[in-house]
């Protein structure tokens, strides 16, 4: 069997579970990377088997010519790097958040739409496996046609006190916008995977830890087109009392005229019928590489898109509009008022 040949961008905190990932992934074959850093690089080249290094991910473009990169660095280099691939005849998959500003991202579309090759972006989330199973339940009708509401509540427990976010991921600390930007958006795409298009949002953030620069916790009010309303209740600040913090990162509730599902911190689903007890609902799950292996389903997701041409569920336009949703929250809360969807 021919390998899809790849190349990666980045060596920083994230990148090990996407390398981990692509190692499991038959068809693929990750041949170089490309980091400034020689000591970072030669841990994930000694850690993942990866032969080449680069300094410039330019040379590493023209000398490997891979059929496809993973981009796993900064917004701020991403649709220069995307550019520079896609008209090269590279498929992208492209680390979140996509750029630093919505309008950055247009140009991103731009860039996508006016080349052959394929773009996804790299939005793991809905990939994890009981959004997953909750998908195939609401695909069933097994709540009922009409869901009335959707809600998670999130305690991440990394941004409190003066080393906030240092040992992870330092540079969320000079981010002017955080929570909705980096981790929020996460759910927005997720409401919309599970439920459709958003139409209204009211949102109310603030800034618990007064060393950093951007938004740590807050309340969304989501309204959907199908009538359905959600809430996202979230905080980097205080701390859960969960054995996993970062499996499923919180707990959700969904109702519908037929009753509720429910995820629990461990992974766990439940059905309760109106009428009925609560019962669990079996399902395969495992705490692998990140989230449920999250990671590794989007990135198997993306590879069947280029081997099936099929399109990937987190293209550009479809993420543009997770996108739009995202400011419309930043503009609600600037407002201090509800605000309606636009979509770019």
């Amino acid at each position: 069997m021919k390998k899809l040949k790849g190349v990666c961008i980045g060596a920083g905190y994230f990148s090990h579970f996407q390398y981990e990932a692509w190692n499991r992934i038959p068809e693929v074959e990750i041949t170089a990377m490309c980091n400034s850093n020689r000591e970072r690089a030669e841990n994930v080249m000694n850690t993942y088997n990866v032969q080449n290094h680069y300094t410039d991910y330019l040379e590493m473009l023209e000398k490997e010519k891979p059929d496809f990169v993973d981009i796993i660095t900064p917004p701020n280099t991403h649709l220069e790097m995307t550019e520079e691939s896609l008209k090269r005849g590279i498929h992208v998959i492209c680390q979140k958040p996509l750029a630093p500003t919505i309008e950055e991202s247009l140009e991103i579309k731009k860039i996508v739409d006016a080349h052959e090759p394929r773009f996804m972006v790299h939005e793991n989330w809905r990939f994890q496996p009981w959004y997953r199973e909750i998908k195939k339940l609401l695909n069933k009708n097994v709540m009922g046609e009409k869901i009335f509401n959707v809600s998670f509540r999130m305690r991440m427990g990394d941004g409190w006190g003066e080393r906030a976010y240092l040992d992870r991921q330092p540079y969320f600390r000079d981010y002017p916008r955080l929570l909705i930007y980096e981790t929020g958006v996460h759910f927005i795409d997720t409401y919309r995977y599970l439920l459709g298009d958003i139409t209204r949002v009211y949102a109310s953030l603030r800034k618990l830890n007064p060393i950093i620069a951007g938004e740590d916790a807050g309340f969304v009010h989501f309204n959907f087109q199908s009538g359905a309303q959600g809430i996202y209740d979230a905080n980097r600040y205080n701390e859960t009392n969960f054995e996993v913090p970062r499996y499923t990162f919180g707990e959700l509730l969904l109702e519908g005229e037929g009753g509720t599902i429910r995820l629990y911190s461990d992974g766990k689903l439940t059905i309760q019928w109106l009428g009925k007890g609560e019962k669990e609902h079996k399902y395969l799950h495992k705490d692998k590489n990140f989230a449920g292996d999250c990671v590794y389903n989007c990135q198997r997701h993306f590879i069947d898109g280029l081997l099936s041409g099929d399109q990937f569920e987190t293209n550009v336009n479809d993420y543009l509009r997770t996108l739009s949703v995202q400011e419309a929250v930043y503009q609600s809360n600037d407002l201090k008022t509800p605000v309606e969807v636009i979509y770019n």
